[in-house]
Formats: structure tokens, sequence, C-alpha cells
């Protein structure tokens, strides 16, 4: 898709447009957005600038209503472009501080941000647990076996050896299982899992052909490390009661069940803690349907230089980005600081 630009005009007019639905959640008619606007301008230009939004894709009209609504592509146009953010108020870095500090002990410190984060954005706040213990590479082998099924053995950290079966589209030969095997051992061993899964899931996306397409797609479940019984801390999903404009009560339960369930909200987590700084996926851009009218902010908190997980905000789409990012990355920041302290 082409990339959209916008004259000061229209950016101007989308963005007073977008606040006050993120604000009020009513569809925007052209006789509000000229209150607005005083007399920036007319109702005509109003209406004409509207209509061209509409049809790049960053606006909707509901049949309910005379107004328009933002899009997903609109929302993305406003966050990458034209938020202006709002930094926490001092109050806040003041509860903040009192309440994450290196005298506490880790699970009060993951407990504490993510109550911090529901209270203060009125959304529902999660934090990983911090992986602090590292799981390393040392050799990969692969075993062919019947039904199109390899044996993995994997020797990890000093001496510790762990098996796998995984089921392929294939059979492979034992010289294409070793090249295979050749490949990850010179290009992975003495990195961490979790890092060589999400390189491979990288590769994958990017296409690149290191070794067969079809073995290169099942390879990244042979790096998944064994959950922890708890994963991550999650709390004031109740705000989402409230706040989410789902009609259908099925889809509201199946929402709670995936944070009971936990495992699509930690693969999803789990691809946030490869990215870089303060990422916002909004709808289906989570890759997890059942967030499809949710939005997600996340942050990755590090210690001694090592990403050890990920704090985030789940909310509606409709939720104040230019307050929930600076928060978001605050408390990423204060997290990863007081552990750092830690003994």
């Amino acid at each position: 898709m082409a990339e959209i630009v916008l004259n000061e005009r229209s950016s101007h007019l989308l963005k007073v447009m977008m606040e006050r639905y993120i604000r009020e959640g009513k569809a925007v008619g052209s006789r509000v957005l000229a209150r607005d606007l005083g007399a920036e301008l007319s109702p005509a230009t109003i209406r004409n600038v509207m209509a061209d939004l509409e049809e790049m894709g960053l606006l909707a009209s509901p049949h309910t209503s005379s107004g328009r609504v933002p899009t997903v592509l609109g929302y993305r146009y406003f966050v990458d472009h034209l938020m202006t953010l709002q930094p926490p108020m001092g109050g806040d870095l003041q509860q903040w501080r009192s309440h994450i500090g290196p005298d506490r002990s880790t699970a009060e410190l993951v407990a504490s941000t993510s109550a911090l984060l529901s209270g203060l954005t009125r959304f529902a706040g999660l934090v990983m647990i911090p992986r602090q213990d590292s799981v390393l590479l040392r050799q990969v082998a692969f075993l062919a076996l019947s039904d199109r099924r390899v044996l993995v053995i994997l020797v990890v950290n000093e001496r510790e050896v762990r098996n796998k079966v995984i089921h392929t589209e294939r059979d492979y030969t034992a010289a294409e299982l070793n090249r295979a095997a050749h490949y990850l051992n010179e290009t992975f061993a003495g990195q961490d899992l979790s890092a060589i899964r999400r390189r491979l899931l990288h590769e994958m996306q990017e296409d690149r052909q290191c070794m067969d397409s079809a073995l290169m797609a099942v390879v990244p479940v042979v790096f998944e490390t064994p959950p922890a019984e708890d994963d991550y801390v999650l709390m004031g999903e109740e705000n989402l009661l409230g706040c989410l404009d789902i009609e259908e009560r099925e889809q509201l339960r199946r929402l709670f069940e995936a944070f009971s369930r936990k495992r699509d909200i930690l693969h999803l987590l789990d691809q946030c803690m490869g990215g870089e700084g303060t990422q916002v996926l909004i709808g289906a851009e989570s890759g997890c349907h059942l967030l499809e009218q949710c939005s997600v902010v996340t942050s990755p908190y590090a210690a001694d230089g090592h990403v050890l997980g990920v704090v985030a905000v789940i909310g509606p789409t409709r939720m104040p980005y230019e307050r929930v990012l600076p928060i978001v990355e605050w408390a990423a920041a204060l997290l990863g600081a007081a552990l750092n302290h830690h003994d």
C-alpha cells in the first residue's frame, strides 16, 4: 500500500477530529468540527476534506450517523504522525517512584507496575515476569524418524539435553538434516534460545532462504522454552467491560478466556520483546483475532543490558494514545532501573 501523505490542512483537521472522537466516542460531523476549528475552515471545506480522508481509508461513515469515525488506518496515521505526547504529571511520577523501588522484591515490583499501569490508564495493565534465566544453545542435531517426524536433540547450557519430536511436511534425508543442523550450530551456538527463535521468525518474514523453507517453518518450534507457571501479571481487565465496544457477549467471554489461557497473549508479548522501544498495535495489527477491537501499547524493560520482559496496556482502539504511551515508557524504564539495582 502506498504511503499516505496529507497536507497541513488535512492533517490538522484529522488531528482535531481524532482527538474529539477519542475523547467522546461519538461520530464527528462537519458542524462539530467547524465549531472546534473556529473560523479556520469553512463548513464546505471541512466536508470536502473529510470526504477525501474517507476515500483514503482514514475515516468511515457509520450507517446510524451522519458523522465519521476513524478506521484502524486512521488511528495508525494519528499515532505515527499527529499525536502530541503528554508526559505523566508530577504526582503520577511520585506515585511510581514510591511503589517501584529497588528495596522491593521482584514479585512486588511486577505486581506494583501492573497495578499502576491499570490505575493510571483505566485500562488493563500487564507485566511479564522477568525472564532472567538464559538457556544457551550448545548444539543441535536432527534424526529422521518414520511418518515425517524428526527427533531434535538440543544440548543447552553446560550439559543439559532436551529431546523434542517435530512433524514436517515431507521426509528429509540425513544429509538435509545435517546441513540444517550445521547452519544452526554455526550461526547460533552460544545464544539464548528465545533470541534464536525471534531471529528465525524474523528471517522467515524477510523470506531469507537460509535452509529449506519447509523445514525452516517448523524449526522455531525447536527453540521454544517451556513457559513458567506464572508468565505475566494482569490487573484491571475489568476496566475493559465498560470501555470496549463489543456487542456480542460471546466475543467478550473469549477475550477473557485468552487472558486466562495466556498462550495467545504470551505469543504477542514474545514478539514484542524483540522490538525496539514502545510499540502500538492497533486492532488486527496484534495478530490475535481476540484483540481486534483493542489496542496494545508495549515497551520492553531491561536490566544489566538484557531485555527481561515487556510491560503493556490493553485497551480499546479509542484510547488516549498521547497519554498512555508515556506512561508505558515510564513504567518500563522505572521497572528496569529498580531491577538493575537488585543485589
